[in-house]
């Protein structure tokens, strides 16, 4: 390739999709040769504080799936892919030499491990424009009617203040590139197991067993929207356990970005005028703007959602017991509805909204632990984790979010109310019984 001929490179992290992909659209629009580049940052994969890694073999094969799937979506562009295990810090310096590189597009992120990771990118870089897009909301930040660190701390409020006033944006196209525009690409997709894992089957009770991967994130919407029309008793069945019919399941696509909220949201549209509209379409959409609401209140509220007052900065008695924490990790505590989510968790990789409700309640209000241990293992194992809706979630439960009411869930009851009979624990408990 011409030395003199300047490329847009795609930084892909967490919007590893083509479909309403801004950030791709926008690069796409400055005329200039365009190539991507994804690395498998090996700091994703590192022990924690807590003793956790990072990310375990759930989100490590989902993310893998999700890149092989990209690569060949880009490939239908004419756009290369370049995928590296290394560190962005180490790789893309480098490309912006060997590539001549003007611009890096890139989706706007703003928690401290992402911009660090940024700031040691920038660090090595001279004559370079990063270009930062919002590229993950239903509600974009340019068009919600109050100012970031005015985001209201109770979600009704926040709710209210959008949903019948703020337009959601169309989806965004990409065109074609011409075939110039591909160059030579030897890099290649590591492996399970160059990432450290080894292979695994998926557990044959999951009620997450799809693969990663826009593809299969546009095939689960048709089938859960316009096949089944399973959306339309979506609100009756959130609350299930067993079977990956109860939810819509969109969280892990959503979370890496191979679906975007805009998609979801203008497909409900589309099934609520050629086939019905009720509570449970709405209730997706919902969904959705409880996912936008924890992603604003992360951007108010910076890195206060990783600290042990949390956002209301409250003074609770926390404890790290380590023989309490391995308890609630196995499975071993007094409560079997606690103990069978948190075997579905490490046998899966996935558990259910209820399920997170309860066992993260009975580890921060119950057991008094100190609830960052327990949002770093969920972060460690779930297919689906988005440090937003996870941080939120944690703090909301333990009484330092954004809940004015700081309650306890009571498990027993809980179990007796969504798992009657009993069925879900002793899929968990013995699971030999089925």
């Amino acid at each position: 390739m011409q030395k003199t001929e300047t490329t847009n490179l795609v930084w892909f992290r967490n919007d590893l999709r083509v479909q309403d992909n801004v950030v791709l659209n926008k690069t796409c629009k400055n005329g200039s040769r365009v190539i991507g580049v994804y690395c498998f940052d090996p700091k994703h994969c590192a022990i924690d504080k807590f003793g956790f890694k990072k990310t375990e073999k759930y989100r490590a094969r989902f993310l893998l799936e999700t890149i092989i799937d990209l690569k060949e979506n880009l490939d239908k562009l004419n756009i290369d892919l370049l995928i590296y295990n290394a560190s962005p810090e180490d790789i893309i310096p480098n490309l912006v030499e060997d590539f001549n590189v003007g611009n890096i597009y890139l989706q706007k992120e703003w928690t401290q491990e992402e911009i660090e990771t940024e700031n040691a990118v920038k660090s090595k870089l001279q004559n370079v424009n990063f270009k930062s897009i919002y590229n993950q909301f239903l509600y974009h930040p340019d068009d919600i009617n109050f100012e970031v660190s005015n985001t209201p701390q109770v979600f009704t409020v926040f709710r209210k203040k959008l949903e019948k006033y703020i337009a959601i944006r169309e989806e965004v196209k990409i065109e074609k590139l011409p075939s110039s525009n591909r160059i030579e690409n030897n890099t290649s997709i590591p492996s399970l197991s160059d990432l450290g894992f080894q292979d695994f089957k998926t557990n044959a009770h999951s009620a997450f067993p799809f693969k990663g991967g826009e593809t299969e994130a546009l095939r689960r919407l048709k089938d859960y929207f316009f096949t089944t029309k399973k959306l339309g008793f979506y609100k009756k069945t959130r609350n299930g356990l067993i079977g990956v019919d109860y939810s819509s399941k969109f969280s892990p696509w959503l979370a890496n970005g191979s679906i975007s909220a805009t998609t979801i949201y203008w497909n409900v549209k589309q099934f609520e005028k050629e086939l019905f509209k009720n509570q449970s379409t709405y209730w997706l959409i919902f969904e959705l703007i409880w996912r936008d609401y924890f992603k604003y209140i992360s951007m108010k509220h910076g890195n206060q959602i990783f600290r042990l007052e949390g956002i209301l900065k409250k003074d609770y008695e926390w404890s790290s017991h380590q023989k309490l924490i391995q308890k609630w990790i196995n499975g071993e505590t007094s409560s079997d509805f606690v103990n069978a989510n948190m075997i579905e968790l490490k046998e899966t990789g996935w558990m259910s909204n209820r399920g997170r409700q309860n066992v993260a309640s009975y580890f921060a209000k119950e057991l008094e632990l100190d609830w960052r241990i327990g949002a770093a293992y969920f972060e460690s194992l779930l297919i689906d984790y988005d440090v937003h809706s996870n941080y939120g979630n944690w703090m909301y439960v333990a009484g330092v979010g954004n809940d004015p009411r700081d309650r306890k869930f009571n498990v027993q009851l809980q179990a007796e109310r969504y798992d009657t009979n009993g069925k879900f624990r002793k899929l968990w408990l013995q699971p030999s019984l089925f």
